[in-house]
């Protein structure tokens, strides 16, 4: 496999540099195997060669660096200079109208599920600047999408170890699916694990509330 034997000879010269280098430059439109760099990352981690605990905020901070400068590229230089210098990135027409398809069909919460979209996150950045989305907004789902993305491929090869590509090329098949299992796993162990600060939690504002309506009596 030419790909992998490319990311192997990266990883070896750059180590860690690689997920975060290689990361931002994909979210800016360059061709660089994301997904596959970060589990072959998780195995390397398997194996006792990188720091799994490190591969984390490197690759998320690659991947958050690169779509937060797509972003002020689109907000800055507009539709217009991005349909005629696009073809530079491969950021071609179709490609943007695509990405316009899809976030009519989902609004803002493409930004965050676009990342397990084939085709579709390295241009939901641009495109979001381009309409002009409030940055806080943006950030809201783009970070949170980056941080699951990230967890989700290098965890397949720090996870499954060896069998690290059978499991790849299911979750690269059906990452959305596999994504939003992962949401649902997280959300259940937090509320599992901090029951008892939520309950306080509801309880104390309970109480407020209560309070509240007794004076407004």
């Amino acid at each position: 496999m030419d790909v992998l034997k490319s990311i192997e000879t990266l990883f070896n010269d750059y180590g860690y540099w690689v997920v975060f280098v290689g990361l931002l430059l994909e979210f800016i439109a360059l061709p660089f195997p994301g997904e596959t760099s970060m589990a072959y990352a998780g195995f390397l981690s398997y194996k006792g060669i990188l720091d799994f605990q490190l591969l984390i905020p490197l690759s998320f901070f690659g991947t958050t660096i690169g779509i937060t400068i797509t972003y002020w590229i689109g907000r800055k230089v507009g539709l217009p200079f991005i349909t005629k210098y696009g073809k530079w990135v491969f950021l071609s027409p179709q490609k943007l109208n695509k990405t316009k398809y899809w976030f009519e069909k989902y609004g803002s919460m493409l930004i965050a599920i676009g990342y397990f979209i084939p085709g579709i996150r390295h241009f939901t950045g641009y495109f979001s600047g381009i309409i002009a989305l409030p940055f806080r907004k943006f950030a809201t789902y783009a970070y949170s999408g980056a941080l699951i993305w990230t967890i989700l491929f290098l965890s397949i090869g720090k996870v499954f170890g060896p069998a690290w590509s059978h499991v790849f090329e299911l979750a690269a098949k059906y990452s959305l699916l596999f994504a939003l299992i992962l949401i649902v796993l997280l959300i259940s162990y937090l509320s599992l694990r901090y029951r008892k600060s939520i309950y306080n939690l509801y309880q104390k504002r309970a109480i407020k509330a209560r309070a509240k309506s007794s004076k407004s009596r």
